[in-house]
C-alpha cells in the first residue's frame, strides 16, 4: 500500500481489558490505536481500519459520524448481526468476519449435545445427584436423523461430523437442491414446516438475518417430530422462544440444547432454566482453548493482506449478512 504515513488501525477492546495477542507484529506497517467503547469515536478519527475485538459491541453505530476515513472493519466473530446498521450497509466500508475459526468447535458441541440426549446423560446426572440407581436403554444416533438449518461453513462442518457418526443428515438453506456434497439434500428454509417432521434432531447454525429472524416459528415447532430435539448454536432470535417453551411443555418437542437466547445472559426468571429436557449453556459453543489466539492470528493475516493491497478474506455481503462462498468452495 502506497502512503506517506502508516495507516491507522483502531482496535476496539472490551472495557474490562484484554487485547488480542501478537497484533503488535503489525506496528512496523501500521499505527495501532487501542480503545474501549467509550473512546471509540475519538479513536476512529483518521483510522482506516477497525478490529472489533469486542465483537458483541454495538458502539460503531454511535461512533459512525467519526468514521469518514474508515475503509475496513474486521469482526472477531462469525456473526455480524450486531454490526450491520443501515448506514454501514449503505457505505463503501468492507466488512470481514472470523469465518472458519469456530466451525469444528461448534460442530463438536452439536454432536456432544445430540449424544447427551440420545444417551440420557442429563438424566443420569440428575439421578446421580439424587443417589438413585436406574438402569435404562438409550438410543443409537446412527439410527437417527438430523436437519441442519444453515448451510454455511459451520453447518457444513456439523453435517460432516454428524454423517461421520452415522447419522442421516439433510440441510435447510436459501434454495432447495440435491446432490450437495455435505448435506445430500438441501431443503428450502421457507418450507421448514413441511419438512421438519422428518428429523429427530433439528440443529440451527444459521446467522441472524432478516430472513432467519423468527424462522423457527410456532408453526415450525408444532410440525416437529414427536419426541424431537432442538439444538441452537446460531442466534437466539432465530427461535420464537415463547413458542419453544410451549412446545417443550405440551409437545411435540421433548428436548432442547440451547447455547443462544433472545436475551443474553438468559434472565433468571426464564422457564428454560428449569424445564425438563432443556440444557442451557452460556453462548460458548465456539469457545475452545486457543480460540482467542486463533482469532488474533486470523486478523493479523488479513491485515497484512490489506496493507499490501491484496484481496481480503471472509468478505461479508453486508446486505445478506454473511460471507458468500467463493468460487471453488463448496456451495
Amino acid at each position: 500500500m502506497e502512503t506517506s504515513r502508516r495507516p491507522v488501525i483502531t482496535i476496539l477492546c472490551p472495557s474490562a481489558g484484554g487485547r488480542p495477542a501478537d497484533v503488535e507484529r503489525l506496528e512496523a506497517d501500521a499505527e495501532l490505536v487501542f480503545t474501549d467503547a467509550a473512546g471509540l469515536a475519538d479513536a476512529l478519527r483518521g483510522a482506516e481500519a477497525l478490529l472489533l475485538w469486542d465483537f458483541f459491541s454495538e458502539a460503531v453505530r454511535d461512533a459512525w459520524p467519526s468514521t469518514g476515513s474508515l475503509r475496513w472493519i474486521h469482526v472477531a466473530a462469525a456473526g455480524v448481526d450486531k454490526l450491520l446498521f443501515p448506514e454501514l450497509v449503505a457505505s463503501d466500508v468492507v466488512v470481514t468476519n472470523a469465518r472458519g475459526i469456530f466451525d469444528r468447535a461448534m460442530a463438536e458441541f452439536v454432536l456432544g449435545s445430540i449424544l447427551a440426549v440420545a444417551k440420557d446423560i442429563h438424566l443420569s446426572h440428575d439421578l446421580q445427584s439424587a443417589r438413585k440407581w436406574l438402569r435404562r436403554e438409550t438410543r443409537l444416533i446412527s439410527a437417527e436423523t438430523a436437519l441442519v438449518v444453515g448451510t454455511g461453513a459451520i453447518g457444513r462442518e456439523t453435517a460432516r461430523l454428524l454423517r461421520a457418526a452415522g447419522m442421516d443428515v439433510r440441510g435447510a438453506g436459501r434454495t432447495a437442491r440435491t446432490g450437495d456434497p455435505d448435506f445430500g439434500e438441501v431443503l428450502a428454509s421457507t418450507d421448514l414446516a413441511a419438512h421438519v417432521g422428518w428429523a429427530d434432531h433439528v440443529v440451527i447454525t444459521a446467522p441472524l438475518t432478516a430472513e432467519t429472524r423468527g424462522l423457527i416459528s410456532e408453526d415450525v415447532l408444532a410440525a416437529m417430530k414427536p419426541g424431537s430435539h432442538l439444538v441452537n448454536v446460531g442466534r437466539g432470535q432465530i427461535v420464537d422462544e415463547g413458542a419453544l417453551v410451549a412446545a417443550l411443555r405440551d409437545g411435540p418437542v421433548e428436548a432442547a440444547s440451547l447455547d443462544v437466547f433472545e436475551v443474553e445472559p438468559l434472565p433468571a426468571e426464564s422457564p428454560l432454566w428449569t424445564m425438563p429436557g432443556v440444557a442451557v449453556s452460556a453462548h460458548m459453543s465456539g469457545d475452545y482453548e486457543g480460540w482467542r489466539e486463533a482469532l488474533a492470528e486470523q486478523f493479523v493475516d488479513n491485515a497484512r493482506r490489506w496493507l499490501s493491497g491484496r484481496p481480503l478474506l471472509n468478505v461479508v455481503d453486508k446486505r445478506r449478512g454473511f460471507v458468500v462462498a467463493e468460487r471453488g468452495e463448496r456451495p
